[in-house]
């Protein structure tokens, strides 16, 4: 058997690198374009665009949209999908290191406001109008839910929590952030939603938390019965 041509391994190898090459510039453009449809739906909705309008607002054609997707509502699915993967490795970014329960709580608190701010009242609006991305949606909010019970049950366990009911107050702080995505703790008591977050951190903070003795800081949210 004769041996390999050096010649030809060394073409071999630079056709190889050259593919290689190329699937990597493809998948960061696809990655750009991607970045760039989520910014759109996140400042306008997607309900309203037709793939003709998103072709002409991102600058491409139609056909490089469908190597994101199949159609406008696999778009808004993976947009959606894409928003709520980042905005949790976001929030776990930011309480890995956190020890304290207490300062989880806020740091939990902090993040996901950070996190859900680039959402615009028409993007909440669409998502949850939609079938596809409302699940995608509600999944999330029950692995937030989760996450928040979790907390509770730490601090409670550690004394640093009031016995509460943490599934109870999970779901409470749940469908309070889910309010003040969609604008109705705005409409309803015009706070602006970082205003909002901080009284939601600042309910828990007096309502969950055993005051302790050297932190005159915080104080129960209703003070305790202790006469007739």
């Amino acid at each position: 058997m004769n041996a390999p041509d050096p010649a030809a391994r060394a073409d071999q190898a630079t056709a190889g690198a050259a593919r290689r090459g190329t699937a990597r510039t493809q998948e960061q453009r696809r990655a750009d374009l991607l970045d760039r449809l989520c910014a759109l739906f996140l400042e306008e909705g997607f309900a309203r665009f037709t793939l003709d309008d998103l072709a002409a607002r991102l600058h491409c054609s139609k056909s490089t949209l469908y190597t994101l997707a199949g159609s406008k509502e696999q778009l808004a699915v993976r947009v959606v999908g894409q928003f709520f993967k980042n905005a949790t490795a976001g929030i776990e970014r930011s309480v890995a290191e956190v020890t304290d329960v207490r300062a989880r709580m806020r740091a939990y608190l902090d993040a996901a406001a950070e996190q859900l701010r680039p959402a615009s009242r028409r993007f909440i609006a669409d998502m949850a109008a939609n079938a596809a991305t409302s699940a995608t949606y509600q999944a999330n909010a029950r692995a937030a839910a989760e996450n928040m019970r979790r907390y509770i049950r730490d601090g409670v366990r550690d004394g640093v929590f009031r016995e509460v009911h943490a599934a109870f107050v999970a779901e409470m702080v749940s469908g309070t952030i889910g309010a003040i995505q969609r604008g109705e703790i705005a409409e309803r008591t015009g706070l602006t939603d970082a205003e909002a977050f901080a009284e939601l951190s600042q309910f828990l903070m007096g309502g969950l938390f055993e005051p302790v003795a050297d932190d005159s800081r915080i104080t129960p949210l209703v003070a305790e019965h202790t006469g007739p």
